[in-house]
């Protein structure tokens, strides 16, 4: 276990890194636009579950090898681009199905689809791996010993806070989509923009440098 001053300093920073809207809210976002508030919620849910192996891989000194290939880094996350684009193809084309009378399209997904779909997008996000592998050192104490042990703990708190804020971003979301709901044209738009919005974020992705 990390110094309980370590973990303390690592979650404020933590909550800092994560309140500045970045990829993970913008994807968040955009699929509460397009499914409502039970399809973020899972979204998040799987998304933060892709974290896990990334905690994974950086307790067990993998991660460095990771972040430090080029071939490796690119190659998961031209995958993890081409899969966002991909979902924000599928909210465009059935923007036209999403009301609630209309047996949603959220409600015609599984939830465990939905939580695979969003844990597709976690585990293919390199930039995770990068993160955890230059923030997560600065917050261990070589002293007290046991580092995997340490950083495995330091990443499940981060973990623990993306999860409670990213849903707080979906409920927000899914709130503005519930009044949108009102007019079946408007909702559409909003399913349309969600999708948009993860293209968008796909291309992003894509075209970003091999270390952003």
């Amino acid at each position: 276990m990390p110094p309980a001053t370590n973990a303390a300093a690592f979650a404020l920073a933590a909550v800092a890194l994560i309140l500045i809207p970045g990829p993970s809210v913008l994807f968040v976002i955009g699929r509460s636009l397009s499914l409502g508030r039970r399809g973020g919620l899972l979204s998040v849910l799987g998304n933060a579950l892709g974290m896990l192996p990334a905690i994974t891989c950086v307790a067990l000194g993998v991660g460095t090898v990771v972040a430090e290939s080029v071939v490796v880094f690119t190659a998961i996350k031209m995958a993890g681009a081409a899969y966002i684009i991909f979902l924000g193809v599928q909210a465009i084309r059935h923007r036209d199905t999403t009301t609630e009378a209309d047996a949603p399209v959220e409600r015609r997904m599984s939830s465990s689809r939905l939580l695979g779909q969003g844990f597709l997008v976690g585990v293919s996000n390199p930039k995770t791996i990068v993160f955890f592998v230059a923030v997560l050192p600065q917050f261990v104490s070589y002293e007290a010993g046991a580092i995997p042990a340490q950083l495995a703990v330091l990443g499940l708190i981060f973990f623990a806070i993306a999860l409670v804020c990213d849903s707080v971003w979906a409920l927000t979301a899914g709130a503005a989509r519930s009044w949108f709901a009102r007019d079946p044209k408007r909702l559409s738009l909003m399913g349309a923009g969600g999708g948009v919005m993860m293209i968008g974020l796909g291309g992003t992705l894509a075209l970003s440098g091999n270390r952003t």
